[in-house]
């Protein structure tokens, strides 16, 4: 346990400060004597969703630390930084003394140092345990149906300064260096599972087997159904979904010339019309080097007349309704792709250190983040329910007034003033702690020594 930890104190100075448990509940329970103002009391509206979560027990898990030490609340701080979409050096940021150090149950602001040091105090292994730990909360949550999967890739710019293989993102932009990140969502509601992460060198069929073993220890499943895309084509995954897992592959096939020459080739009543400009047909079929075929081949046919047709296969591990697979659930793999554009500002957007280890527990820690700010959506309703994260962040926890103050002796009181939509707000939030005990939640803060918590719009 370290006895001292380097603070933030300014954009220009750090200093250490004790970090022992009597110095740090003096210091909190000192700050809350004094009460505390700012424009980021808006992040403790996540504090109930976080105890709904159970997020404190998977921190101190990951940590391997109790409660009253610092390394819980310093991944606390990772994970309230990933909610308000804050990126670059802490110096730049100015988060101090605004109502953020209390929320993280630290009466100091942790410098990149301790942050840095407390990622590398853990392992790849240790990050992935953690998703799994977060994906079977969100399970018993109701955020999965785990019926219909999708995979993608997810190329984050990197800025490590490491000899490593550049990727182009398409054939006339510049090669970059990324981040081979591969998220797996469920398709249905739009939730992440899991992610893996790697080098530019890391290949989808890796990457995709990894997650999918993931995906097991969380969901469980019984032949859902997984849509990849054209680049996790390859009788290897083919081959090891069919052989080692409960999963279903949907992938469609490499629009290759030898391809397209024999579904034209093919007899016209192979194929079956379901609407105009639209037929559909199904046969056995094992591709090149595999081993464990034969699979599923579905093809599809556009075009009304026989020189406009145009043709599109895909493979898949199991003898489905292709009609229903490619019509109504192949479509919903583009749902990773506006998950990505809401949600990458939580710290998905950027890779700044090529040591995994350090990106695997600081994507996790965001992961946590994420599914705070999914209940959170869900209570504030529309507009803001579709609101992307960086939006959310800036109109909720960091646009929003207010104080913290304690009031009763065990209770911690955030008022917030002139708040957008503060009769909804202050239907979902205020009588907080009797809300919690109605759904059989502690309403006490293990982070805050116990407090429980209460909100008031003025």
């Amino acid at each position: 346990m370290p006895e001292s930890v380097l603070s933030q104190a300014s954009k220009v100075r750090t200093e250490p400060v004790p970090s022992d448990p009597q110095s740090l509940e003096r210091g909190v329970r000192q700050c809350l004597a004094d009460k505390a103002a700012g424009n980021l009391v808006g992040l403790w509206l996540l504090i109930p969703e976080l105890l709904r979560l159970g997020v404190w027990d998977l921190l101190c898990g990951w940590t391997g630390r109790r409660g009253e030490y610092v390394e819980p609340r310093l991944a606390l701080q990772l994970v309230n930084e990933a909610a308000l979409c804050v990126t670059g050096v802490r110096a730049r940021r100015t988060l101090g003394q605004r109502g953020f150090e209390l929320a993280n149950g630290l009466y100091f602001l942790a410098s990149d140092m301790a942050v840095h040091e407390l990622l590398a105090a853990h392992t790849v292994a240790e990050a992935q345990g953690l998703q799994v730990a977060l994906g079977k909360l969100r399970r018993a949550s109701g955020h999965f149906r785990g019926n219909v999967l999708a995979v993608d890739p997810h190329r984050i710019r990197s800025y490590t300064k490491r000899q490593m293989r550049r990727r182009r993102k398409d054939p006339d932009a510049p090669a970059t260096k990324v981040a081979q990140t591969f998220f797996l969502l469920d398709a249905d509601t739009g939730q992440p599972v899991c992610f893996t992460t790697g080098t530019a060198a890391r290949t989808a069929t890796t990457a995709a087997v990894e997650l999918l073993d993931l995906a097991a220890e969380i969901l469980r499943p019984e032949n859902a159904l997984v849509l990849v895309d054209t680049e996790h084509f390859t009788s290897e995954l083919l081959d090891n979904v069919k052989q080692r897992t409960q999963f279903d592959l949907l992938v469609p096939m490499s629009a290759r010339q030898s391809l397209i020459r024999e579904l034209r080739a093919l007899p016209a009543e192979t194929f079956r019309p379901r609407w105009a400009g639209y037929a559909t047909a199904k046969r056995t079929y094992t591709p090149h080097n595999s081993t464990k075929g034969p699979f599923h081949q579905y093809i599809q046919r556009s075009g009304e007349r026989a020189e406009d047709y145009h043709y599109k296969a895909f493979l898949s591990t199991r003898d489905g309704d292709e009609v229903a697979e490619l019509a109504e659930e192949f479509p919903k793999r583009w749902h990773v792709e506006e998950f990505y554009n809401a949600e990458q500002a939580l710290g998905w957007d950027r890779a700044g250190t090529g040591n995994l280890h350090i990106r695997y527990g600081q994507m996790s820690l965001a992961l946590i983040a994420q599914a705070a700010i999914h209940q959170f959506r869900k209570r504030v309703g529309a507009p803001a329910q579709s609101w992307d994260a960086e939006h959310l962040a800036k109109s909720y926890f960091s646009g929003l007034e207010g104080d913290v103050r304690v009031v009763d002796g065990d209770t911690i009181l955030v008022t917030y003033y002139n708040a957008k939509d503060a009769a909804l707000l202050n239907k979902s939030y205020a009588d907080m702690p009797r809300k919690l005990r109605a759904e059989r939640i502690d309403p006490r803060i293990p982070w805050l020594y116990n407090f429980q918590l209460d909100f008031r719009f003025r």
